[in-house]
């Protein structure tokens, strides 16, 4: 039996270890298996709230932390108990505000631990929580509890988020932004992204021996990508994220693109 115990594999969920229909594979599920039971770690990094990844972490029987939020948090499932976390300031709130401005309508969520906060509705945001399976809460933005904000997701037409960027990007604010999907901009803390979070998971989890190994299929994957000794794109990935990648796989999400990774290791390639 080979013996992968050197290496550490962590991966998106939605675009690349979650197909469309949003329903884990057998083949992926398989070789991650395969992958654990030879020694290799294995974790998620996701902009997802906790509820919306818990599904995916008991079906996978994950045992290692996840980084969640797209960055904003590194959570011990064991313990139950956050292990890094980094949140938004105060004066996101009027960041959120001023930005609710330009357009009509937006979906604006918050993120905290306990849940998602729906502050703004529309089509977007609907289709957002469905896609979530989450019961969130809903509230005027001045209303969320205070503390904890993990981010702040603005959902809308992919040509509002478009002009949303444009609008962000003419201004200077103590917070940063992503672009997690044609159709949502996040809102994360200072220099807070999934590559930060996973140089402090390895830190804390005291992986520096390791070869980390990181797939991703969107722009707030990149920093991740780069933080990772190999950093895999999957084939339906934004051309920016494959411009950064070491490898690009062949496959997509929907057929299978982590198992053919995993298949990567075994082989020798990585």
């Amino acid at each position: 039996m080979p013996d992968l115990s050197g290496y550490f594999l962590i991966t998106d969920l939605d675009g690349t270890l979650l197909p469309g229909n949003k329903i884990l594979s057998d083949i992926d599920k398989k070789a991650i298996s395969r992958f654990r039971c030879d020694g290799g770690k294995f974790s998620i990094a996701t902009g997802r709230t906790l509820q919306a990844a818990e599904k995916f972490m008991d079906e996978l029987k994950i045992d290692m932390p996840v980084i969640m939020y797209n960055g904003s948090l590194i959570y011990d499932i064991a313990k139950k108990a956050p292990l890094f976390t980094d949140e938004l300031p105060e004066i996101a709130i009027d960041i959120a505000e001023e930005l609710m401005e330009f357009i009509e309508n937006p979906g604006i969520e918050v993120l905290r631990l306990d849940n998602i906060y729906v502050v703004c509705n529309n089509e977007y945001e609907k289709n957002h929580v469905k896609i979530c399976g989450v019961e969130p809460a809903y509230m005027p933005l001045r209303e969320v509890p205070w503390g904890g904000w993990y981010k702040i997701l603005f959902a809308d037409s992919s040509e509002n988020i478009d002009k949303l960027e444009k609008i962000i990007r003419s201004k200077t604010f103590p917070v940063d932004f992503v672009r997690s999907d044609k159709t949502f901009v996040e809102m994360l803390p200072k220099d807070s992204s999934k590559g930060a979070a996973l140089k402090e998971y390895i830190k804390i989890m005291n992986l520096e021996h390791m070869k980390i190994i990181a797939v991703g299929d969107y722009h707030n994957d990149i920093e991740m990508l780069e933080a990772a000794h190999c950093g895999a794109a999957t084939a339906n990935a934004q051309q920016a994220v494959k411009d950064r990648a070491d490898i690009i796989l062949e496959k997509t999400s929907d057929e299978g693109a982590v198992a053919e990774l995993i298949d990567r290791i075994y082989s020798g390639e990585i």
